[in-house]
């Protein structure tokens, strides 16, 4: 692809620009000796001092607490901004990143999100449950400690409402699920990553960031609670090597899931979005995105 070319998101009036000419793919990081990162209030010496809402344990030392935010947006108290707000630590080894834990440990990592999601689904008054990490300070990292965060509030974002009314129209014109779709047509494009009997990855075809990539599982599934064993351990397989991709290109990034609670026929995935894109004038003026990287490009790096 050597001219740019406007496309616009499967289900949403979100347009970007793809011009490839304007960048260049980042440097690749070279590994070098690790430096000594002091500890934090994650660490086992610290967090273990503190209430914890979940934990799995190994042989000897837990392998995933769960703790409440200290510093949260939203409140089970606070009628004007409700809801809860948790980290997800993903390790008890500090300098350790999610991408070096075992598929096994990142599958674990998966059983935790479902478990949080479905208690904290309980609770009648919320609306949505968005799980997330941040990796890298310009990815809003705060924390060196490898962790993710479960944001929960009883009000569903506009756009994902936007987002959920579309969805719902595609399904009544053609009666088919878009996202099911788009991933049997992705699975035989340039846009094609990865996939196995579970889950499929592949670069969106209108990337809003260089090296975006989604995960879906084949199967129409609503939310993560509803994951299988092997579900989860393909999740991690895949997600563990499009990270090391990404750390080796030096790039932070950002993973998310968003689960609509009373919106039983959304089809789950998982954004993964690094952030080498700089959102200038026409970025912040216009909302039109241009994107430097095209997703086939990115597909190919995330194969090889």
């Amino acid at each position: 692809m050597s001219r740019s070319e406007l496309r616009k998101d499967y289900i949403q009036d979100k347009y970007v620009i793809i011009a490839p000419r304007r960048g260049k793919r980042p440097q690749k990081m070279e590994t070098g000796p690790k430096t000594t990162i002091p500890p934090c209030r994650l660490c086992p010496g610290q967090i273990d001092k503190e209430p914890f809402l979940l934990e799995v344990w190994g042989k000897k030392e837990w392998l995933i607490k769960v703790v409440a935010n200290k510093f949260p947006a939203v409140s089970l108290d606070n009628s004007k901004a409700y809801g809860t707000q948790e980290v997800v630590i993903e390790t008890p080894e500090h300098g350790k990143h999610l991408e070096e834990l075992s598929d096994d440990q990142v599958a674990k990592l998966f059983w935790v999100y479902a478990g949080r999601t479905k208690t904290i689904s309980e609770n009648k008054k919320i609306e949505y449950i968005l799980i997330f990490k941040n990796s890298g300070g310009p990815a809003g990292a705060s924390l060196q400690h490898a962790h993710s965060q479960i944001f929960a509030t009883h009000f569903l974002p506009p756009n994902l409402f936007d987002k959920s009314q579309k969805v719902q129209s595609y399904k009544l014109r053609t009666g088919r699920c878009v996202y099911c779709d788009v991933l049997q047509k992705e699975k035989r494009g340039a846009r094609f990553i990865w996939d196995d009997n579970n889950v499929i990855a592949f670069a969106p075809y209108a990337s809003l960031h260089n090296y975006e990539v989604w995960i879906l599982p084949k199967r129409h599934l609503d939310n993560i609670t509803n994951l299988t064993e092997a579900e989860r351990f393909s999740w991690a397989k895949i997600l563990r090597h499009v990270l090391k991709k990404i750390v080796a290109l030096n790039l932070p990034y950002n993973f998310y899931f968003h689960q609509v609670i009373h919106d039983e026929d959304q089809h789950l995935y998982m954004k993964i979005t690094p952030r080498g894109s700089v959102w200038a004038g026409v970025e912040i003026g216009s909302g039109l995105i241009i994107n430097p990287v095209s997703p086939e490009e990115a597909a190919e790096y995330y194969r090889e």
